[in-house]
């Protein structure tokens, strides 16, 4: 097997039978590429526009306000700074009127913001979400580069393919929330310490900051830190077989571990800085307390920000959340939870083709140098998400079809005829099942469980119904009164909705048409239960909200 200097930075074994390409087969590489990244850029975009704000993004959108006009971290402390400046990106171009006397809790500063400041929620909305969707979009390309350095253009493309026409990608890439940024910014991370192997000089610094972005998105990527760190050491070792990089035996993985975890550290702290340079923050006096390994947190050179943040965390992870599989409401967590709600949110086409390219990572020597980055941190990222206490959506994992995605590559890298057939074919049924559920993609399920008008029979939560269709059920129901029980945040008045709460008057009231989210139609109790069973179910809105009539 060659090791040889000239090989291109990051490429995999497999690239010397890379067979030679025209400048023909390289536009048209060149077009696959941007026709992919445009049917995504266009799938999230009318997503986007169409859908109301889901549970979160107001929280999230307040908080970017208040980034900006007052440079305060008293919002939304559970999270770090960074997904929300990037949100905030987007703000800069509206005047967004917020009373700088305003002293309610995140929760209430949503509402503030969008419905009770006079601004326009769609147009702030869209503004949020578009720097999110330009991330995603970035992400598609590292995952084409990634797949690429496995196994070659038709790699690359089939992987964006399968991220481009990933339902839960699009859904999740078109909101103003934190999953897809942290998700995209660990994957970057692996990608560059993959090409750390050949230029471990100019990659590991760019790995560094990349894992420094998702730890200053989400918390949780803390749970990604030690594979990063193990993965530099392997790229560092790699390279010094090859005279890449020319260190001691245990001075190049020791310089690699440091410098690695100096750069992330740094740009945790820069994102805090960017907010409040004088970071003015005041502990809660009701901050969680932490016991056990947890104490570690304490030890960790963040600022204490980052760290009562990890203790708000904690406190979270305390309580005791419902959750809902197939067809089953139960409390507490279920360990299987994850894999069982990917089983039936990733399109059938990436499951399979995702897990044929991982067997072959493991099983081929020839591409098996791959396999500790591409299935060993998805595999542990999992893991810790299953432990999680909050079984609320498949988006706490959205880093698995982008991981599956570059798997797929592993079928190309065989370079056998009959796997690019069933390669081509994989990837399109995963496109026929992604069109067939547009533009309704957070609702989602493969056609083994019955397609996205079935997932609310499986799912809930964020999986199905996260406030997304008011928009939708006030353009489909104009100017009527409809007693609408809502799981979300939105406020119907603002979508021209004239709605009434069934549960505040005498059941004989309630006539004519009756609107129940899907997530509270599985924690009905028994008022809203006998209103549900003596009504006649005529139409859904998106998959997510059910529509009855009342005689």
């Amino acid at each position: 097997m060659s090791s040889s200097p000239r090989r291109p930075p990051g490429a995999a074994e497999v690239t010397p039978e890379h067979p030679p390409r025209g400048r023909f087969a390289r536009w048209a590489f060149a077009l696959v590429v941007v026709a992919l990244l445009a049917e995504l850029a266009v799938a999230m975009f009318t997503t986007a526009v169409e859908q109301s704000p889901t549970i979160d993004e107001p929280v999230y959108v307040g908080t970017a306000v208040v980034y900006l006009q007052q440079h305060s971290l008293r919002y939304n402390p559970e999270h770090p700074p960074l997904g929300k400046l990037i949100i905030a990106s987007g703000l800069v171009f509206a005047d967004v009127h917020l009373d700088p006397a305003f002293a309610g809790d995140q929760s209430r500063l949503g509402w503030r913001v969008l419905y009770e400041s006079g601004n326009d929620p769609g147009r702030l909305m869209l503004l949020a979400r578009l720097p999110v969707m330009v991330l995603t979009l970035l992400f598609g390309l590292v995952v084409f580069r990634f797949a690429r350095d496995l196994a070659g253009p038709a790699g690359g493309v089939t992987a964006l393919a399968l991220y481009a026409l990933s339902p839960d990608v699009i859904a999740n890439g078109a909101l103003a929330t934190l999953d897809v940024p942290v998700a995209g910014f660990v994957v970057t991370s692996v990608w560059l310490l993959w090409r750390a192997r050949h230029r471990p000089v100019f990659y590991l610094p760019l790995a560094g900051l990349a894992l420094g972005a998702a730890l200053a998105t989400k918390m949780s990527a803390l749970a990604g830190v030690p594979v990063v760190l193990l993965l530099a050491v392997l790229s560092v070792r790699r390279a010094r077989r090859t005279g890449a990089f020319d260190a001691g035996r245990f001075a190049g993985p020791l310089v690699a571990v440091a410098g690695v975890t100096l750069i992330a550290t740094a740009v945790v702290w820069f994102s805090y800085l960017a907010v409040d340079p004088r970071l003015q923050w005041e502990t809660p006096p009701d901050l969680p307390a932490v016991h056990g390994l947890r104490v570690l947190v304490d030890r960790l050179p963040l600022p204490r920000e980052y760290r009562d943040g990890v203790h708000l965390q904690f406190g979270f992870e305390d309580q005791v959340w419902g959750g809902f599989l197939f067809g089953t409401r139960y409390f507490g967590p279920l360990w299987y939870y994850l894999p069982a709600a990917l089983l039936v949110k990733t399109p059938l086409g990436l499951l399979a083709l995702g897990s044929a390219g991982s067997a072959v990572l493991v099983a081929v020597p020839r591409v098996r140098p791959a396999a500790p980055y591409v299935l060993v941190p998805a595999a542990v990222l999992l893991a810790a998400a299953m432990t999680g206490s909050r079984d609320l959506g498949v988006r706490y994992a959205i880093f698995v079809p982008m991981f599956l995605a570059v798997a797929a590559a592993g079928v190309i890298a065989l370079r056998r005829r009959w796997a690019y057939v069933a390669a081509a074919v994989l990837v399109v049924f995963a496109a026929v099942s992604s069109v067939r559920t547009f533009p309704y993609y957070l609702p989602y399920a493969n056609e083994a469980f019955g397609g996205p008008a079935e997932s609310h029979l499986r799912l809930h939560d964020s999986n199905v119904d996260w406030g997304q269709d008011l928009g939708r059920l006030g353009k489909r129901y104009p100017h009527e009164r409809i007693w609408l029980v809502y799981k979300g945040s939105g406020v119907p008045a603002a979508y021209g909705i004239d709605a009434a709460d069934p549960l505040s008057v005498p059941p004989e009231q309630v006539r004519g048409l009756l609107a129940v989210s899907d997530s509270a139609i599985v924690k009905a109790d028994d008022r809203l239960r006998a209103l549900i069973d003596t009504s006649v179910p005529i139409d859904d809105v998106g998959h997510s909200i059910t529509i009855y009539r009342r005689p």
